[in-house]
């Protein structure tokens, strides 16, 4: 099993002593490999605004917990039609999660190096979704601190997609820890809630992801599945 590239300590100080009563936290700091684990070691995670490069960490916050992801018949049906690869195409996902066509659209060119990077550490880590000819048409990225993963983007090219990703996240992490894990999703969307995603409040997401990223980091040389 070969871990993430061990860190150089962190220059920044991510405790929440201070924090506000919202959901973005804090501003400024940098897109450094230590800084960024070292959010989501402390339940942050950066996403920028206006040019500003912004800390949030939600009241609220989405997760989805194990054995409760819902995989209706259709889903179920749509994974025998895709070829899951883990970690083969990790910046052609962050591009696939970044293309400005899509509402909202907030990955730029600094956050998508940043991740690269950290990806290139063994940290952050793709799901891809492929067709029959092989073609990227949907998947994840996130990062693994532990047993918590963070999940920061997902997209589809074609139907279901998006779904058959955190389905086959899902499965992989169960496969490596049991029930003893957690899927970050920062937030709850209507799309996420009907796959199972639930919520809950900040200090007790805080106070659960303290012994999972404290945990062994989880094996991530899947084969090609499909």
């Amino acid at each position: 099993m070969t871990g993430p590239v061990p860190l150089p300590p962190p220059v920044w100080d991510f405790t929440s002593a201070r924090w506000p009563e919202d959901d973005c936290v804090a501003a400024g700091a940098d897109l450094e490999p230590s800084t960024l684990v070292e959010a989501y070691r402390n339940g942050l995670f950066p996403m920028p605004d206006g040019g500003q490069l912004l800390w949030w960490c939600p009241l609220e916050r989405g997760v989805l917990e194990p054995g409760r992801i819902r995989v209706s018949r259709s889903l179920r049906a749509s994974t025998r039609r895709f070829t899951i690869t883990v970690d083969q195409d990790f910046a052609g996902v962050v591009a696939g999660c970044a293309d400005p066509r899509r509402p909202g659209a907030w990955i730029d060119r600094s956050i998508a190096r940043a991740y690269q990077r950290l990806h290139e550490f063994g940290w952050a880590h793709s799901i891809e979704v492929r067709d029959d000819d092989g073609a990227l048409v949907g998947g994840l990225y996130g990062v693994a601190v532990g047993r918590l993963f963070a999940g920061e983007s997902m997209f589809h090219r074609v139907r279901d997609a998006s779904k058959v990703a955190l389905v086959a996240l899902n499965e992989l992490l169960e496969s490596q820890a049991g029930s003893d894990y957690l899927v970050d999703t920062q937030w709850q969307t209507p799309h996420l809630a009907s796959l199972g995603v639930t919520t809950v409040r900040r200090d007790e997401y805080l106070r659960r992801i303290g012994p999972l990223t404290a945990g062994q980091p989880l094996d991530w040389t899947f084969s090609t599945t499909g």
